[in-house]
């Protein structure tokens, strides 16, 4: 009798351990959207991160999202208090545009800030992650984007791999 309550104890405890780390609903929106068959581009940034700020007025993200017209961009704000970023992203022209969707994690989730996003570890802003299929493809994990190799990755991405 003692042993059920033990297993029911860690049963009821490891239940309530995943609902700690519940997605959140733009986790939610965008574990979905990156499974749509084309190429998806999670990029991950926040309004007051210097790099994320050099990456934009750079013009690479507007020049890239314009060149790629297929490819689904999803910006979402992370370590922001659940603030999108939206003037920030309408004053270098990206909000306004069709393939662009813009989210905020509400965050911080855990002690300080969410660690993990998409199931991938997050501990750096920006971070880009180009997807198709659901299927994980390139992650730049760590700092600016050099938008060459952006869009070298986005070509390699559409391509048929053999092997």
């Amino acid at each position: 009798m003692k042993m059920r309550f033990v297993l029911l104890g860690l049963l009821l405890s490891m239940i309530g351990g995943a609902a700690l780390f519940a997605a959140s609903p733009a986790e939610q929106q965008l574990a979905e959207a990156v499974k749509a068959p084309g190429l998806s581009v999670v990029h991950l940034w926040a309004p007051w991160c210097s790099n994320c700020q050099a990456e934009l007025k750079s013009g690479g993200w507007i020049k890239t999202i314009k060149a790629n017209p297929q490819v689904k961009f999803y910006f979402v704000s992370v370590w922001n208090g659940g603030e999108d970023g939206r003037a920030m992203l309408t004053k270098f022209e990206i909000a306004g545009q069709p393939n662009v969707t813009i989210v905020a994690d509400p965050g911080p989730r855990g002690a300080g800030r969410i660690k993990r996003f998409l199931d991938l570890p997050l501990s750096w802003i920006p971070t880009t992650w180009i997807f198709k299929g659901g299927d994980l493809r390139y992650a730049l994990n760590y700092g600016e984007v050099r938008f060459d190799v952006l869009q070298q990755f986005l070509a390699d991405s559409n391509s048929e791999w053999s092997h």
